[in-house]
């Protein structure tokens, strides 16, 4: 739930453990009386003050940096007090008592000298700074995203939405529709009047190029939420395609075990690696098989198998080349295929280039021509080009250094607001008889724009969003 008060709140702000840096961060209003009482002294606005942090009886905790931000010109838009000291856990629990006994202490009047003060909640800083303006809510999604970001593609992006690249895209799109409102909005309150506001203004011009930039915008949001979330890739097929050893391939590193036994891989092995910035996340399973001489285990394992690939983005169903020729191997494999979800994106990937003979190599050119691929995971053959497949598989396109950061909310509602955009062309082109259908099209857009910026969003949706950040940010 979205806090209603406002409370002072200090959290310690620098990961858990020990570290050579830690950071205490209080954030409230009226702050000054309670600095001068922690810190004996007053300090000057945005400058570092190096001096001991002192407990109660006037014993050092700790010496370090105090940093005075009043507000508004914070990251909150509070007052906040940052407290750098030695990054051990006990010294920070110290700091963070300390803050929170000095705030009970009496002032002038015998009232508590920071009433309220509590330890924050997870993203309650960041929360603070959007309520209070200092950023928008894609922005401060993009915190998050930065301080998560597996990848260096996908840290420039969220750091590019935490500047605001991403907010000035909608906030294009936001005014272009705005200006689109007003002329509907003008004719409806005027019937009387014989001038055709949307006919002279272009409307439909003006609808038009709307639905083309959004249409760039929802572009490069799948771009930017590919990079933040990654692909979900499952390597599937029988025992002893290649499997493990594709995985290793990919991976660049001996991830799973590889042995010529069927049955070898029991339970699903991951690893992330990245193409190109592209955050993979690639699944060995176990060979997907049936028979009497399948133990209870590797059932398990088959059965953990089919269930990742229900989840995939994409399967690479990887055949081998050396046995592609019995027909007990083509049975089965008929049996992988018809079993696999509807839905689901297969690549079809021959393994064993290396070993394969000349009829292997004849019957393997007509696969090839429908797309599929052929390599070599123990020698490499043909691993980049499998790469560059699993980019054109996650629709990766380069973006050049404009890309911004967004996620699977961000992509619904800009779906959304194309289904209102696609209404209201419908709308426009009926002309009189629709137009207040037409206006209220657009009104729906613009709330689903709004919702990325949060200019217009339920408390529960923020509460969501903010619960999943760190403590102290």
């Amino acid at each position: 739930m979205l806090a209603a008060s406002r409370d002072p709140i200090v959290a310690i702000a620098t990961a858990p453990g020990r570290g050579a840096v830690g950071i205490v961060r209080v954030s409230g209003k009226g702050l000054a009386g309670f600095v001068q009482t922690l810190l004996c002294r007053a300090l000057k606005p945005r400058e570092a003050t190096y001096l001991p942090f002192l407990d109660a009886a006037g014993q050092s905790i700790d010496h370090g940096l105090a940093l005075w931000f009043p507000g508004p010109h914070s990251y909150t838009g509070e007052d906040v007090l940052e407290l750098q000291g030695h990054g051990g856990p006990v010294v920070l629990q110290l700091l963070l008592a300390r803050c929170l006994q000095v705030a009970q202490s009496a002032d002038a009047n015998g009232l508590p000298l920071l009433s309220g003060l509590r330890p924050a909640r997870a993203g309650e800083f960041t929360e603070r700074a959007f309520l209070n303006d200092k950023l928008d809510l894609a922005q401060a999604e993009a915190v998050a995203d930065l301080i998560d970001a597996s990848t260096e593609a996908a840290a420039r992006s969220a750091s590019r939405s935490l500047a605001g690249v991403f907010s000035e895209r909608i906030h294009a799109l936001r005014d272009a529709l705005i200006n689109l409102r007003m002329l509907v909005e003008a004719t409806l309150d005027f019937p009387e009047e014989e001038i055709d506001f949307l006919k002279k203004a272009d409307a439909e011009g003006q609808l038009a190029r709307l639905r083309t930039a959004l249409t760039d915008v929802q572009a490069q949001a799948r771009q930017g939420a590919l990079l933040r979330d990654g692909l979900k890739v499952v390597i599937a097929g029988q025992p002893n395609a290649g499997k493990s050893s594709l995985l290793n391939a990919l991976a660049g590193a001996e991830l799973a075990i590889v042995t010529s036994i069927a049955g070898t891989t029991r339970d699903v092995v991951q690893q992330t690696i990245q193409i190109e910035g592209v955050p993979l996340h690639v699944i060995d399973t176990a060979g997907l098989r049936e028979g009497a001489d399948v133990d209870e285990v590797e059932k398990i394992g088959i059965e953990r198998a089919w269930g990742q690939i229900e989840g995939a983005d994409a399967v690479l169903f990887l055949h081998d080349l050396t046995r592609c020729e019995s027909a007990d191997y083509q049975a089965a494999d008929a049996a992988i295929a018809a079993a696999l979800p509807m839905g689901v994106t297969v690549l079809q990937v021959w393994n064993k280039l290396d070993q394969s003979g000349a009829p292997q190599q004849a019957a393997l050119a007509d696969r090839l021509r429908a797309g599929d691929l052929a390599i070599s995971a123990k020698s490499g053959d043909g691993i980049e080009g499998l790469r560059q497949g699993l980019l054109t598989l996650a629709g990766w396109q380069h973006a050049g250094d404009g890309l911004f950061m967004a996620r699977e909310r961000h992509l619904q509602a800009l779906r959304r607001v194309a289904e209102h955009l696609g209404s209201a062309q419908t709308c426009l082109e009926a002309r009189a008889e629709h137009l207040d259908l037409l206006a209220e099209e657009l009104r729906l857009a613009q709330n689903s724009l709004s919702e990325i910026t949060g200019e217009f969003s339920a408390d529960d949706l923020l509460g969501e969003i903010f619960s999943r950040f760190c403590i102290g940010k």
